[in-house]
């Protein structure tokens, strides 16, 4: 029992540190973007924004990054989608959607299409769903269930989400995705694939080469402070019953020395 006590003692200040190095992180944010955010906020007047922690914790607390990455984004997933599906009356979801950052320019982006996003932060939620009329929100937990019928999507996008995952919440998050996925319909989401090894101990290294998931354990699974990394035969292994039909490893760049791989899955089987 004392050891207990003493386990739980070491947990508690331990989450505190993290804490407080975390709210530490968002004031030196805020003051490094200050100037920068006060000029977008000027000649952007309508454009509606995030309270900064919120943004902070799923982006960066750059108001015009948030803004003009966003768009593109968008953008470049129109290309993505529309190499596989035909992008009239289609249903898609942003799982993992955070603040918004992406999916509210879809309305503009992809026109007369019905879009729906799900987040485990109930903040986050409740300002996309009071400021982003043109999408429907949901809050879900870390828990894999969502409140969409089966075989209900044509699209679904996570990007940087199951980068999040322990191992067991890939196989049941990919099952509930799948199950409300139409056959023939796409999943699209990235992981941190083989560009990252150089960030890796040599013990993970070894086990991301013998292609098993890495997983950088931690209080915060969802968070970003919880990191998963991803080995080609791990995500081969994890939809070994659908259609993988694009696997993208971007070069690295100045800008982004490690972009994340992105992964295009056709929905094929009939059993979920």
């Amino acid at each position: 029992m004392t050891r207990i006590k003493a386990y739980l003692t070491y947990l508690l200040r331990f989450l505190k540190i993290i804490y407080l190095i975390d709210k530490i992180r968002f004031y030196l944010h805020r003051i490094r973007y200050h100037k920068k955010n006060i000029n977008f906020k000027k000649n952007n007047p309508d454009f509606v924004l995030p309270p900064d922690y919120l943004l902070y914790e799923s982006f960066r607390l750059d108001y015009e990054k948030y803004c003009l990455s966003g768009l593109a984004t968008a953008k470049w997933l129109k290309t993505i989608f529309e190499k596989y599906i035909e992008l009239q009356n289609v249903k898609i979801l942003d799982w993992g959607c955070g603040p918004a950052r992406i999916v509210r320019h879809f309305p503009n982006v992809l026109g007369d299409n019905k879009f729906f996003a799900t987040d485990y932060n109930s903040e986050t939620i409740q300002w996309c769903q009071k400021n982003i009329k043109e999408v429907e929100f949901n809050h879900n937990s870390i828990e894999a269930k969502l409140p969409y019928d089966d075989n209900y999507f044509d699209i679904i996008y996570g990007l940087s989400i199951f980068t999040h995952l322990s191992e067991r919440k890939h196989y049941e998050w990919a099952k509930e995705l799948l199950r409300i996925l139409k056959r023939q319909g796409i999943f699209v989401f990235s992981t941190q694939g083989k560009i990252y090894l150089p960030k890796l101990t040599p013990k993970e290294q070894k086990q991301f080469k013998e292609g098993m998931l890495v997983v950088r354990s931690s209080e915060y699974e969802g968070h970003r402070v919880f990191s998963s990394f991803q080995p080609s035969e791990f995500i081969w292994k994890l939809f070994e019953n659908e259609e993988i039909v694009e696997h993208i490893e971007p070069p690295a760049t100045y800008e982004n020395p490690y972009p994340q791989d992105l992964w295009i899955v056709r929905k094929i089987s009939r059993s979920q």
